[in-house]
This record gives structure tokens, C-alpha cells and sequence, in this order.
């Protein structure tokens, strides 16, 4: 049952000019601000796009949530009744794919789930949900997607809204493309749910989240000025932790040389990491172009393909284990690792 849902899912370094890919060394430390990070994903990176937020809800500003749902959508009563792994796991699976994607079962109920966050945060799993006040949330549901319907999307808005974000800084934009992160130029036709999941459909959405999310916004670049740098995130996460061997941060000239940038964590979905994609998401998706001129260091960790997750997307339903909400899940505390890693001061 679980591979079913696998299958449906569609969800200082190196110089990496555009088309070339070489061998990762360390991550860099830039002495970001740690306190002014933010993150944002396509579907599976959706997902984890919000489980990092409510992870790490002090130190998190926003977040872009692109056809995604609620936070611990996956999560049935059954899996934490009888944790048992993989029986659990498979009954998530199950309950992702016709809730959390689709709605045979039914849509998510935000509030029960919001009851389940307030449990986490209760138990220091996750920070406490009164920081999410603070947070921009941008949601997007494409028109013509299938993968992740619309509903899915909606309840994801009516659970930031339970939770106790401001209506005024929650916007769900219901617009042109399928299962796809839409870009202003650039990528597969708009409307196409296929590799590599980047559509043209005339609309910069990663200018619109990263807006929603900071405020007003510098003029994007004309093409990049900066580094794509491909880094070693073995020293980040172990074996089983669904993570690839290389990541990529992007890094503007101005962040190289001056600490204070913020972070965006950038999250890709299923099917569309670089061992399936190339750099199309990486450098096709906007992110670095907005970077240049706003003082952004762009980070774009990698999900690999697994025996449990062949498609590469991030855990939202438990391959890597049933703790994998909270900020020791494997995933979670690898990407925030790096994070952190980013923020330490220049050697």
C-alpha cells in the first residue's frame, strides 16, 4: 500500500555555473540570520515545508506552501495507537494518497490536527504554536491539478487559520497550472503535471512567496549573479535518512561577503530532485534571481530515491521512521542542521 502512494507522489562549496555539475565539497558558513529564515516546497516538499515551520516556528518568518496540505495530514489514529513500523507506516501511506492528495476518505479536519500540533508543541517536539502569530503563509492550488485537489489545499489554509495565524498574513491563491511549481518563463507548458514539474504559466511564484513572506521586494536580476554551490550533506544526516549525497545553496555576491542574509529553504517534490531533474528546480524555479538583489541565500536540500520512497520525495507520511514531525526527525534535523550551519560566522 505504501508503494502505491510512492508511485502517486508527485510530488565553503563548489562553483556550479549553469550545466555543470561537479563533485560537492563543504557546506559554507555565512553567518546568516537565523532568525529571519524561511522555507517553501511543491507537494511532498510542501509538506515538509511545513513541518519545518511548526518544527521551528521561533525562528521561522513564512512559509510557501504549493499544492500541499495541514500539517500531520498523513498521521492516521491507528499509527499512534500501534506504532508499529512498516504496518504504520503503510496505513499513512494509505491515508495520504485519499486525504491528504485526493479525498475519498474525505478532506483533512484542520482542527483535529491543529489538536495534534498543540500536543506536539505541549510535548517540545515542535516550538510552541503561539510563534506561528508572527509568520506570512503563502498556499497555491494549480487549476489543473489532479495530484494534490483543491480541498487538500483549502483545508491547509483553515489549519494555519485555527492555528492561530492572522487572516491578513494568510493568502491562498488559486490559479493557472497543474502539479507543477509555476514559474514567468521557463519550464514545461502550463498545466502539465510531468518532469520537471517547473510549468511557464506567465506567473514568478517564487517572487510571490518570497514577497508574501518579506514584504516588498527588490527587483529580481536578469540571470544570476551569484554561486550555485553543490555541498556534502553526508555531514548532515545519516544512512536511512532519505537524504542525497549533494545539496545545493545558492549564494549572491553579497551574502559571500556579508554576513546577515536571510535563508530561504527552497523544497522540491517528488520526482524532481536532481538525481531525477537535473538543475531544472534549482535553477529554473526563480529563487536565485530574487536572491541576488534581496540579501537571500537560497537552500536547496535533496531527498533521495529509496527502497520505501522511489520517486525521492520528503517524509510526510513516515519511511524514515513514525517520529518524523518533530525537530529530531531525521529529515527535519538535517535540513535545520543546515541551516544552523549556514548561520555560524565566517572561518
Amino acid at each position: 500500500m505504501a508503494s502505491a502512494l510512492l508511485a502517486a507522489c508527485l510530488v565553503a562549496g563548489l562553483t556550479v555555473k549553469a550545466g555543470e555539475v561537479r563533485a560537492a565539497e563543504l557546506l559554507p558558513r555565512l553567518g546568516t540570520a537565523l532568525d529571519a529564515t524561511s522555507v517553501s516546497g511543491l507537494s511532498s516538499g510542501a509538506y515538509m515545508a511545513g513541518q519545518i515551520e511548526l518544527a521551528h516556528a521561533k525562528n521561522i518568518v513564512g512559509a510557501g506552501i504549493v499544492a500541499g496540505g495541514p500539517f500531520a495530514c498523513a498521521e492516521t489514529a491507528a499509527s499512534r495507537v500501534f506504532p508499529f513500523w512498516p504496518t504504520a507506516v503503510g496505513q499513512n501511506a494509505a491515508q495520504a494518497l485519499y486525504q491528504c492528495m485526493r479525498t475519498t476518505l474525505g478532506p483533512p479536519d484542520p482542527e483535529r490536527l491543529v489538536d495534534r500540533a498543540k500536543e506536539l508543541a505541549d510535548g517540545g517536539v515542535i516550538d510552541p504554536l503561539d510563534a506561528l502569530a508572527a509568520h506570512n503563509v503563502y498556499l497555491y492550488s494549480g487549476d489543473d491539478d489532479q495530484t494534490v485537489t483543491r480541498p487538500v489545499v483549502q483545508a491547509a489554509k483553515r489549519f494555519y487559520d485555527v492555528a492561530g495565524v492572522p487572516a491578513g498574513n494568510v493568502t491562498l491563491v488559486e490559479g493557472q497550472g497543474g502539479h507543477a511549481f509555476i514559474t514567468e518563463e521557463g519550464g514545461a507548458a502550463c498545466g502539465l503535471s510531468e518532469e520537471p514539474f517547473v510549468s511557464d504559466c506567465d506567473y514568478d511564484q517564487a517572487k510571490a512567496i518570497l514577497a508574501w513572506i518579506y514584504g516588498p521586494l527588490e527587483s529580481p536580476s536578469a540571470e544570476p549573479q551569484g554561486e550555485f554551490l553543490v555541498f556534502d550533506q553526508t555531514a548532515f544526516a545519516g544512512p536511512g535518512d532519505g537524504i542525497a549525497d549533494e545539496g545545493v545553496v545558492y549564494v549572491p555576491p553579497d551574502c559571500a561577503e556579508t554576513p546577515g542574509c536571510r535563508v530561504h529553504v527552497a523544497l522540491h517534490g517528488c520526482s524532481q530532485g536532481r538525481e531525477k531533474v537535473g538543475e531544472a528546480f534549482v535553477q529554473g524555479a526563480g529563487f536565485a534571481e530574487i536572491a541576488d538583489s534581496n540579501r537571500l541565500v537560497v537552500l536547496f536540500p535533496q531527498a533521495e530515491p529509496g527502497p520505501y520512497n522511489p520517486e525521492g520525495c520528503w517524509d510526510w507520511w513516515g519511511y524514515t521512521g513514525l517520529d518524523y514531525l518533530g525537530k529530531d526527525a531525521p529529515q527535519i534535523k538535517a535540513i535545520w542542521s543546515m541551516v544552523e550551519h549556514l548561520a555560524k560566522a565566517h572561518e
